[in-house]
């Protein structure tokens, strides 16, 4: 068995498991009995049960009107599959290094002398450029 089969497996039983708990705490409240904390129903939610957890409110009809558990599951829910989709996409490209282009030294005209008098105002036949 491949490591993902492993891992649907592994989120449907959370999910299996979280929605029925959502349906035992709700008969336990029914009948004034023991509950199963908050804290522990988001819990279940936040390692993969999301799913369940919401499938187990709208069937139940158990935690509705909280807000943490109305809007908290749904975000909870968004936060898994973005999480799910940023490390299972498929599309990521692999870095391929190729061989170092191969180029010609750069060749250099050769600097030609230039007399000084150019730089000090004067022209080949030295008289003054500023007369």
């Amino acid at each position: 068995m491949r490591i993902t089969e492993t891992i649907i497996y592994l989120i449907i039983g959370i999910n299996v498991l979280t929605f029925f708990v959502y349906g035992v705490d709700k008969w336990n409240a029914i009948q004034g009995r023991w509950r199963i904390s908050e804290a522990m129903l988001l819990m279940l939610a936040v390692i993969g049960g999301s799913i369940g957890a919401l499938l187990g409110m709208r069937i139940w009809h158990h935690k509705t009107m909280h807000k943490k558990f109305k809007y908290g599951l749904p975000a909870i829910l968004l936060a898994q599959i973005a999480l799910l989709s940023l490390t299972s996409c498929r599309t990521k490209k692999e870095l391929v290094i190729s061989e170092p282009i191969k180029t010609e030294p750069i060749k250099h005209k050769p600097i030609q002398e230039h007399s000084p008098n150019i730089f000090l105002g004067y022209n080949e036949h030295r008289t003054s450029i500023f007369t």
